[in-house]
């Protein structure tokens, strides 16, 4: 891997084009891009200049060129506080691959490596350096940088610091030390989910009150959003892959080791290359699966959450949720890990009511009352954006202030609106059998009531004599469970730990109850007319659009056999959509590459010959006669 500085070195003067300034020169012969996305320009030029920045973007968005080309521009050392080593490994890879000097200090590294590290930065060789916050508040690491010239800090995925977000770190807190012993060096906090909340709490934990917010749209046009009940988890999500992505890489979330390990082995018995990560798995195993995961072709990873920020892989073509996250901000987080090259990518979700009253429970499980709170809001807001009947992306944008007037047109409620159905009398006797069965009892037990079944545990307790018992035989014990779900997620039901998953009535049932209020509920599709209704929209082709299938599958195949040459992933030599661009353009000479986006000069001088002699066969081929 080049390590060497000496394209840093290049990049803030060439005489040869004095029309690019230094920040758009390194994201050209660096980064082998023409143009800044919108708002990376502003956040670069303000970092530049000493300034500090909060940034909020999207995943995929182009979150770390803002730090890496002011890292490149700027005189000194930049240091890059990331939480998870799979991430900082991958990233370091990823700026190697680019001819950046970079390099990362962790606990995965052999105690010599890491020695090495440290003589580079002595030497002032290392660009920007890669450490966990741990390493950082050494005390041995902070007499480091006392003796060098940094250049800035950067603080990546900055809402650990908040206690309200969904990925506290205690460790975040303490790096208000960098804005007290390093006064007058720059700091870029960068995330892709913080509410207000959790922007406040960011901008007060790390000092950044006078920091220039940078806030672009949280829009990804590429992913479309699906989220449908769970009737038989394992079935629907073996079907949607089948028949919409039997041939990519993804990931699923489950709750629980036992489930990722449960659901992992299921795909794998269905032919499926299925891998299970959570932080129970010894540490070489985690290691193999990460490292299968970022080079296998396709791959899916069955993961908790474990398996979250060290993800920088471009081309995970779906996300899938078999359990409820814990707030719009971790589903927004964990479904932005698909489509990070910007082609078409499915979030994919089942939910059902359990998942709501595990989370519930959870929740009131915990001891600071004020949190537990915050909690309960962020469960009511991801309940409403599971049972909504509007635009999906809609309700995710306007949950971080951001309004949009029309429909998406590629969500599942816009591309198949959902039947609703007056359900007020439905409501009013699930409502009334909860009441007349003393709110003791959970949601089977009450479908059987209402269905006049339960056998001898009904007649028991007596309550085959009640008025609700049999009421509702007519609907479905689905169709009951869809209306118990719904009641719990618009807030007229309840479930608390200390009754065992029972279900008890809120104020707000008293007029429902009364005959006050009317209430409309969505129609839950079979598992049939899902399927048929589903449609193939997500499914990506073996090539894309206008590509040829045998020139696509002939490039991919020399991609990896570079990757495998150079012991990298297949995405660190060119990204799907460099490749696509590369399967259009087909150049014949190295000037030409240079025209697609994602080639820079470091990568041209490694894979520039190999891709153009490639394509001069190619042609040479399609010239020749047939027989």
């Amino acid at each position: 891997m080049i390590s060497s500085p000496l394209l840093i070195q290049r990049c803030p003067v060439n005489t040869e084009d004095a029309t690019l300034n230094p920040a758009s020169q390194v994201l050209r012969d660096v980064f082998g891009f023409d143009q800044f996305r919108p708002q990376q320009a502003d956040v670069i030029e303000h970092l530049i200049s000493g300034e500090d920045a909060l940034v909020l973007m999207p995943t995929g968005g182009g979150k770390s060129l803002c730090y890496q080309v002011p890292a490149l521009v700027r005189d000194g050392l930049a240091i890059v506080i990331s939480p998870l080593i799979a991430l900082m490994q991958d990233q370091v890879g990823n700026l190697r691959q680019h001819g950046v000097a970079a390099d990362c200090l962790n606990s995965a590294q052999t105690p010599e490596q890491n020695r090495d590290t440290l003589s580079r930065i002595e030497r002032g060789e290392t660009k920007l350096l890669y450490v966990a916050p741990e390493r950082l508040l050494m005390g041995s690491t902070l007499a480091l940088l006392d003796r060098v010239h940094l250049a800035l800090f950067a603080i990546d995925e900055c809402h650990c610091v908040s206690q309200w977000g969904h990925d506290f770190r205690p460790e975040y807190a303490q790096l208000s030390v960098l804005a007290q012993r390093y006064p007058n060096t720059p700091r870029i906090a960068l995330t892709a989910t913080a509410d207000q909340t959790t922007q406040r709490d960011i901008r007060n934990r790390l000092c950044l009150e006078n920091a220039r917010t940078f806030l672009t749209s949280f829009d990804r046009p590429n992913i479309r959003y699906r989220i449908e009940a769970r009737y038989k988890g394992v079935e629907q999500l073996a079907r949607f892959l089948k028949d919409e992505h039997a041939e990519d890489t993804g990931i699923v979330y489950c709750l629980s080791r036992k489930k990722v390990e449960d659901i992992a082995s299921k795909l794998a018995d269905r032919g499926f290359n299925a891998l299970p990560y959570h932080a129970g798995l010894a540490r070489e195993i985690r290691q193999r699966h990460l490292e299968r995961f970022l080079r296998d072709d396709p791959v899916i990873v069955v993961a908790t959450i474990a398996f979250g920020m060290g993800i920088d892989r471009p081309d995970v073509r779906f996300v899938a949720h078999l359990d409820l996250p814990r707030s719009i901000e971790a589903y927004y987080q964990e479904t932005g890990r698909a489509g990070r090259d910007g082609l078409p990518s499915t979030a994919w979700m089942v939910y059902g009511l359990q998942d709501a009253i595990t989370h519930r429970q959870m929740i009131d499980e915990g001891s600071d009352l004020g949190q537990q709170q915050v909690e309960r809001s962020k469960l009511e807001a991801l309940l409403g954006l599971c049972e909504s009947t509007a635009c999906r992306r809609h309700m995710l944008l306007s949950y971080f202030d951001e309004v949009r007037d029309t429909g998406c047109g590629n969500c599942d409620n816009c591309l198949n609106p959902p039947e609703t159905w007056d359900a007020t009398d439905a409501a009013r006797m699930a409502l009334s059998c909860v009441y007349r069965t003393e709110q003791r009892y959970g949601v089977n037990y009450l479908i059987d009531v209402l269905r006049g079944e339960g056998g001898d545990r009904v007649r028991r307790a007596g309550h085959d004599r009640l008025s609700t018992f049999g009421i509702g035989a007519d609907i479905t014990a689905n169709e009951w469970r869809a209306v118990f779900r719904q009641l719990v997620a618009l807030g007229f039901l309840r479930s608390e730990s200390s009754r065992m998953g029972a279900l008890m009535l809120n104020e707000s049932a008293r007029p429902l109850l009364r005959g006050e209020q009317r209430v409309q509920l969505r129609k839950d599709a079979t598992p049939s007319t899902s399927k048929r209704r589903a449609g193939r929209g997500g499914k990506r082709a073996a090539a894309p659009a206008d590509i040829d299938e045998s020139l696509w599958a002939r490039l991919r195949a020399l991609r990896m056999e570079l990757a495998t040459v150079e012991d990298v992933p297949a995405y660190m030599v060119f990204s799907d959509a460099t490749l696509t661009e590369l399967a259009a353009a087909q150049p014949t000479h190295l000037a030409e590459m240079l025209s697609v986006s994602g080639v820079g000069d470091a990568k041209l001088e490694r894979y520039g010959d190999a891709f153009v002699g490639f394509f001069v066969e190619y042609h040479r081929d399609q010239e020749m006669p047939a027989d």
